[in-house]
């Protein structure tokens, strides 16, 4: 299943791409959102082999990233990046929903 509520950044699916080159598998980046952090929520990335049942698909440039339905309203109008940059290279969530954040970018309030 796809959804336009949540879009994968060109960079990311970059990234989800080499990573199943050098596993020599295709993979899929789970995001999700679960309770915690310093901020009230914080994201959880997995890499994945499959979907599970109520997993929702964003698709770009042949690869995948699922977002559980519970997660999709905290989620939504979000966009998956990857960035590298000096301090690090990670996969990253720009959610318009967060009113806050703490400084490592991980965990958010609404």
């Amino acid at each position: 299943m796809a959804t336009a509520d949540v879009t994968l950044s060109p960079a990311a699916a970059a990234r989800i791409r080499h990573i199943g080159a050098q596993e020599g598998r295709p993979v899929m980046l789970r995001v999700a959102v679960e309770g915690g952090g310093c901020s009230g929520f914080q994201y959880q990335f997995e890499l994945v082999d499959a979907a599970q049942d109520d997993d929702l698909r964003i698709e770009r440039d042949g690869v995948a990233a699922l977002v559980d339905v519970v997660s999709l309203a905290l989620l939504k109008g979000s966009e998956i990046d990857f960035v590298d940059e000096l301090a690090g290279a990670e996969f990253r969530v720009r959610n318009p929903n967060a009113k806050s954040s703490c400084g490592c970018g991980v965990s958010f309030s609404i």
